[in-house]
């Protein structure tokens, strides 16, 4: 099974044939779930792609169908798919993604820890597996987002992960809204300091 997905390029693609691109794979949540692709386009990178902002990376943002979880062996079929097709620069592979994709990119970076530079996860549940496998992700650059406020999937999901993870002596930052509900990815997307940290992590 393959997945659909929104594709942006940044304006400068192609013009230096031998640029090769970061890629940034966003996972969105729930509710953007089915077979309409502007569903995507409500939150994170694909929100902001649709009012206008340009991005150093190659924006990859997946449909995950209706009543399904995301499934790992279904992103990498697509990650190896768009690195097949575009001039990526493997060393620069980023993944985010919020709430049920916050789940999805614990299991994806878990079961592929050599395959990303860095990831940020945003205000999801963890799950028992992931948190017993956390020691994988030790090398890997990890910034995690989450609301104090959160009565969808509570703080203590991301404070599970983030001990268990400094616990391995992991590169991990940990950001809390103090006044921030289950929507902590807008603030989180609006800033910019998150793709300028994703652009200095280097695999």
């Amino acid at each position: 099974m393959s997945a659909q997905y929104l594709l942006c390029l940044p304006k400068e693609f192609g013009k230096i044939s031998e640029r090769r691109w970061p890629v940034l794979l966003f996972l969105h949540g729930s509710g953007e779930r089915g077979t309409d692709l502007d569903l995507v386009k409500r939150h994170g990178p694909p929100k902001l792609i649709e009012e206008g902002q340009d991005f150093d990376f190659i924006v990859v943002s997946p449909q995950c169908p209706q009543n399904e979880d995301w499934s790992v062996d279904v992103l990498d079929a697509l990650l190896g798919e768009i690195i097949q097709t575009y001039t990526v620069d493997e060393d620069r592979i980023y993944l985010t993604g919020l709430s049920m994709g916050d789940r999805g990119v614990w299991d994806f970076a878990i079961a592929y820890p050599g395959r990303f530079a860095a990831i940020a996860p945003i205000c999801g549940r963890v799950g028992r597996n992931n948190l017993e496998k956390a020691c994988r992700l030790r090398h890997l650059p990890t910034w995690v987002f989450h609301g104090a406020k959160d009565s969808v999937v509570l703080l203590s999901e991301s404070e599970t992960m983030v001990k268990a993870l400094q616990h391995c002596g992991a590169s991990v930052k940990f950001t809390v809204y103090p006044g921030a509900g289950h929507d902590s990815w807008t603030e989180t997307y609006n800033n910019p300091d998150l793709y300028r940290w994703f652009l200095e992590q280097k695999r």
